[in-house]
């Protein structure tokens, strides 16, 4: 390694054990999904509980929804009946669109306004009306980035008629529902807030439901955070260790979405049938292939063109000295850090936000008609992002379309993912690279641009404050977006020593930094939604599909025709130089984006393909000879490729896939890096009787993280401390866990000569569920090219405390070992009979706005578990932990459907938690039990089986 390499001073065999406790800046703690919660909040729930009077029966069943009888809403056109279930799943029948739509809207308030109130200030900058100043720093970045902003526009200019009138039916709804009633009325949570403030929900709008596509499109925006982390690392590590932990998709093991077809160089369209030789693929010189373009684009760290690595490239964006890359790595920490302060609605981004969804044919399944199956990976929330409702026209017609069931979002209108009468459909993410940074040289007078100074556009908007005084910020925009810089003290700094060089302005006191996102342009997401819940064929499907734009999604299809079918949408850009993966000059019309992006007809899609089935997981969409660039950052494909062996093993058999066989898929707990590690592991020679004894849990081992599983529990220790020694304490304090000191000699050439080379204490900086070594399924790939080269410097490991330095792989995995042995027993127990790993890989459901940060008595009242999980990072039941950080649980396969196209009653669903957002209600986590097993519900669709499975009727009338 280079003369940087670390060595650790903590103790061993607890690796990260400092996550989350260490002293910081409170700012500085990231990766918390809601950073909702602010003092005043807290003390006013202390302050009631003080008096013994918040808690009250009467005041927590004050808000719970009637359920049965009748209710007047006003502006319906007739009656509407919402039938619901044991659980809680309420069915609606109405006889028009605005109907159905605005008793949508009533019922999502009756159970989730809290929630959909908080979303709604959030993505609008306006956190700080509710809690207080400590949401205006949050606040203003929101507002520099305009979601509500943009979401105005597409309601005003974009969106169709049809939508515009569903929106304002859904609106109608939801203010139904709040005319006359107090905030204790509506949730308890309004019940605390209104100790310390006048707070009182206004009235809900169309564009607040447009809004919310916005920060969904933000949690799943790409890989920003790969590009940070590579720049990060030049100040450790040199090009080729940062390609050695960024290495190539193993197209040969882990095969793509789409297994044919090219962008045909006549036509321009995509054709799933055509060998990739027919695309040109790399043949546009602003474009060139995927990691093989000759043209301007080139490959990271290896490009021949204009961008190249920091420090490495060629052309004008090469670095100049080791000072420019020390300059940007400390810049993008800055960016890293005030991005991760808006809260995370999804997940930690660009580690969990995954997903599982695949379609068998008919061909192959026991019923004859395909099966569909999905799971979305998210931050686990409580309540769940999900609110499962079937909404039905009692007779189909003009004036009333929707006869559909599924996954929806409290505060939209529509179904997100589900099914209708004839198709069925699912949602992975895309991953597609739709964000750049763009650095801008500026000044009083406006921004540089191709030679000449241009006017910034500029807007003042003014931040209430609960309980304080106003703030007004002033918002500035370049041609590329808004400049995100201006949000902090540190982005100030960014740019300062960007690696630029040649034809640049002087950088005097720093550029500015702006952001390009396709979520900023107007969009027709919201057209989609109700497109897809309309949807017949294939055709329709599609139509749909090229109107969500944002956020990017892998859409996967099957109707009771028995056709199967795959599309991806979304609005990706097309880069006149440079492929993302580093920020730009914004002052050259050399770069940014083309005005259109790839076109749809461009995009890859499959249609009955003959192999029979279709999986997406998040890996590549098509091989890298496409003709476009997607991303860079693919996931490395552990779920899709287990998924697929699973299928395939099935139909070579001469099986037939079941309902029931789809469900043990999406519980399957099988380590992908196991049977690779374990085999050497077993062999090397351990002295000490108890790392022995854990070592002996290792023989026979099937390699499935079940709950119970002592070998599981222990591998995976030993896995966490390998990632540790090997990668961990050799990346820099940017990446690391927070409060994770170490002594380091010095990433740069600062200071007096004789003192360069000195050790320094340097602590982690990084939100335990974000921290790098993450230990995903790229890990597995760089340990897996590292396996065959047992002297390798990533092997070697500094002295600490009582354990030897490592100069080999197995001298390290045996000191991995060791460590993992003491780490589980002071976690779990010296007795190895009593380990498990459901022990440590637990889950807890947090209230995300007062369950979080708030004081123990008031988290154990709100917040639900913890609950014991199988599966981990990477497997297909996807309960996701950090390495870096612990074994917690930090994602999780937020629902589970399993499609029976055709015979729709014969269908299953889960939610992670319940239908109800009220504390102590029914059916606040009434499903997370089975959830934890893999058990699923009956999904009734059909009138009759609705009837038989409602045990509540509430009739809405005029």
């Amino acid at each position: 390694m280079p003369a940087n390499t670390t060595a650790s001073s903590g103790p061993s065999g607890t690796a990260g054990s400092a996550a989350g406790k260490a002293a910081g800046k409170p700012g500085r703690k990231k990766g918390r999904r809601a950073r909702l919660i602010v003092i005043v909040l807290v003390l006013a729930l202390v302050a009631g509980i003080g008096y013994g009077a918040f808690w009250s029966v009467s005041t927590v069943r004050a808000s719970y929804p009637q359920t049965t009888g009748t209710i007047k809403l006003d502006g319906l056109d007739g009656d509407v009946e919402v039938k619901r279930d044991a659980y809680g799943i309420p069915q609606l029948y109405a006889d028009s669109d605005a109907d159905l739509f605005r008793a949508q809207g009533f019922v999502h308030a009756q159970d989730r306004f809290w929630e959909m109130d908080v979303r709604r200030h959030m993505t609008a900058g306006r956190l700080s009306e509710m809690f207080g100043s400590g949401q205006v720093d949050t606040d203003a970045f929101l507002r520099t980035l305009g979601w509500r902003k943009v979401a105005q526009r597409e309601y005003d200019e974009v969106l169709s008629e049809e939508t515009k009138k569903n929106l304002q039916a859904y609106a109608d709804g939801v203010n139904a529902y709040l005319k006359g009633r107090d905030g204790k009325d509506i949730s308890v949570e309004y019940a605390a807030l209104g100790f310390t403030n006048d707070y009182k929900p206004g009235e809900w709008t169309p564009v607040d439901s447009v809004a919310w596509l916005k920060a969904m499109a933000w949690d799943l925006r790409g890989n920003m955070q790969d590009e940070i982390d590579r720049s990060l690392m030049t100040s450790r590590l040199d090009e080729k260790q940062i390609a050695q932990l960024y290495p190539d998709y193993p197209y040969k093991t882990h095969k793509p979405i789409v297994e044919k077809g090219a962008v045909s160089s006549v036509t321009g369209k995509f054709d799933p049938e055509a060998t990739p030789s027919s695309s040109g693929a790399g043949s546009d010189t602003a474009q060139g292939a995927t990691g093989q373009g000759t043209g301007t684009q080139g490959t990271t760290g290896q490009g021949t063109g204009t961008q190249g690595a920091i420090g490495q490239g060629t052309g004008t964006q090469g670095a100049t000295a080791q000072g420019a890359a020390e300059g940007v790595s400390t810049q993008l920490a800055s960016l890293s850090d005030t991005l991760d302060e808006i809260p995370a609605l999804l997940g930690p981004n660009g580690n969990g936000i995954g997903s599982n969804s695949w379609v068998v044919s008919g061909k192959y399944t026991t019923t004859g008609k395909p099966l569909l199956a999905n799971d979305p990976h998210l931050a686990p929330q409580l309540p769940s992002l999900w609110y499962q409702m079937g909404l039905h026209c009692r007779e189909t017609s003009a004036k009333c379309q929707y006869d559909v069931a599924g996954y929806t979002f409290s505060g939209m209108p529509g179904v997100i993912i589900g099914h209708n009468q004839d198709i069925a459909w699912g949602f992975t993410n895309l991953g597609a690279d739709v964000t750049d940074l763009f650095l801008e040289k500026v000044s009083g007078e406006g921004y540089l641009y191709d030679g000449k100074v241009k006017p910034f556009t500029v807007r003042d908007e003014t931040i209430k404050v609960a309980g304080g005084k106003s703030r007004t910020i002033t918002i500035r925009e370049t041609n590329n977006g808004p400049v995100v810089s201006d949000r902090s003290g540190e982005l100030e700094k960014v740019g300062q020593k960007a690696p630029v060089e040649g034809v640049a302005p002087d950088r005097s006191d720093g550029y500015a930094v702006a952001l390009r996102w396709t979520a900023l342009d107007p969009g027709r997401s919201m057209d989609a939604v109700f497109e897809l819940n309309r949807a017949k064929d294939f055709p329709s499907f599609r139509k749909a599909a090229e109107h969500f734009e944002v956020p990017a999604q892998n859409l996967i299809y099957a109707d009771t025709e028995g056709h199967i079918g795959y599309q991806a949408p979304g609005k990706i850009p097309v880069r006149k130089k440079g492929d993302g993966t580093m920020p730009s000059p914004g002052w050259s019309s050399e770069y940014g984006w083309e005005k259109k992006p790839i076109p749809f007809e461009a995009l890859p899609y499959e249609y009955d393909p003959k192999r029979g089935y279709i999986v997406t997981a998040n890996q590549p969409v098509v091989d890298d000879k496409y003709a476009h660039l997607l991303t860079k950052d693919w996931g490395y494909g552990s779920r899709s490729q287990r998924i697929n062996d699973l299928i395939k093993a099935k139909i070579e058999d001469g099986g037939k896939i079941s309902t029931e066989d789809m469900q043990k898929m999406q519980m399957d707990n099988h380590s992908e890096i196991a049977p690779l590690l374990v085999p050497e592991l077993l062999k090397i020679n351990i002295s000490d009787k108890s790392v022995r004894e854990a070592q002996k849990l290792l023989e026979g081992w099937d390699y499935a993280q079940e709950p119970d599983s002592a070998a599981a529990a222990y591998f995976n220790a030993v896995w966490r401390n390998i990632l540790k020694l090997a990668f961990g304490n050799k990346l820099p304090k940017e990446l690391r866990v927070e409060g994770e000191c170490l002594n380091v000699r010095r990433a740069d050439n600062s200071g007096p000569v004789d003192e360069r080379h000195k050790l320094v204490r340097e602590c982690g900086q990084r939100a335990a569920d974000s921290a790098q070594p993450d230990g995903g399924d790229r890990w597995y790939r760089v340990v897996e090219g590292l396996m065959d080269d047992p002297k390798s410097d990533w092997w070697k490991s500094p002295e600490s405390g009582r354990d030897e330095a490592t100069e080999t792989r197995d001298e390290l995995f045996a000191r991995a070992m060791e460590d993992a042995r003491w780490e589980l027993t002071a976690k779990l127990g010296k007795d190895i009979s009593s380990w498990s790993w459901g022990r440590l890989h637990q889950l807890t459901l947090k209230n995300q706005t007062l369950g979080t940060e708030g004081p123990g008595l008031l988290q154990r009242l709100l917040n639900r578990g913890p609950w014991n999980l199988g599966g981990g990072e990477a497997a297909v039941n996807a309960t996701g932990w950090n390495a870096a950080g612990g074994y917690e649980v930090v994602w999780v396969p937020s629902m589970r459907m399993v499609v029976n196209v055709g015979d729709w009653d014969k269908s299953r669903w889960i939610n992670l938690t319940g239908a109800s957002g009220h504390a102590y209600a029914a059916h606040y986590t009434d499903q997370t039990d089975k959830w934890v097993k893999g058990e699923l519900l009956d999904w009734s669709f059909g009138t009759n089986a609705v009837s038989k499975s409602t045990t509540d009727t509430l009739t809405l009338k005029p």
